[in-house]
């Protein structure tokens, strides 16, 4: 006979399977957005980096397992996993470079993964994923142009030419 006590086992023991599953399957989801990035680009590899997705990050410093989410936690839990891609970006006019970070959310839903980069709309990936990741790609790409984009409309907009600046004194 099972008791209820069992049956709180039982949902704990399958939502364990469940989040472990969803853990591997998006961090090598992951794994493979952050490799094949930079053949995508056609950049040297050392150009495109893991980082977290969120707070501070010095794209020199190797991140690993801590580049996402589920770093750190003391419980593997059922939920998306985040992480940073950055591409470093060498100067035009200098030896400088730009470090540009946008986050990854994963998820698996049924057979597919719904990944959303930042502000694009969500892309939607089969759980064989090999050799279709370009939306994902052209979607963290199209993110990381899309800042500088905005700022750029906005200084080359022609309503402000007059607009901005200092007023004269009285």
């Amino acid at each position: 006979m099972t008791t209820k006590y069992d049956e709180l086992k039982e949902a704990i023991a399958e939502y364990g399977e469940a989040a472990m599953e969803n853990l591997v399957r998006c961090k090598g989801f992951g794994e493979a957005v952050l490799s094949g990035y930079a053949d995508w680009l056609s950049c040297p590899k050392e150009k495109v980096v893991a980082v977290p997705a969120q707070g501070p990050f010095d794209p020199r410093h190797h991140y690993g397992d801590a580049a996402f989410s589920f770093h750190g936690a003391q419980v593997v839990r059922l939920e998306p996993v985040l992480f940073g891609i950055c591409a470093i970006v060498d100067n035009v006019e200098d030896s400088g470079a730009l470090w540009l970070r946008t986050g990854v959310r994963v998820e698996v839903t049924g057979d597919t993964f719904d990944v959303y980069v930042a502000n694009q709309p969500m892309v939607k990936v089969p759980l064989e994923f090999s050799g279709k990741l370009d939306p994902v790609f052209e979607s963290i790409f199209a993110e990381l142009l899309s800042v500088f984009k905005k700022d750029l409309a906005t200084f080359q907009d022609e309503r402000f030419t007059h607009g901005i600046g200092f007023m004269p004194g009285a």
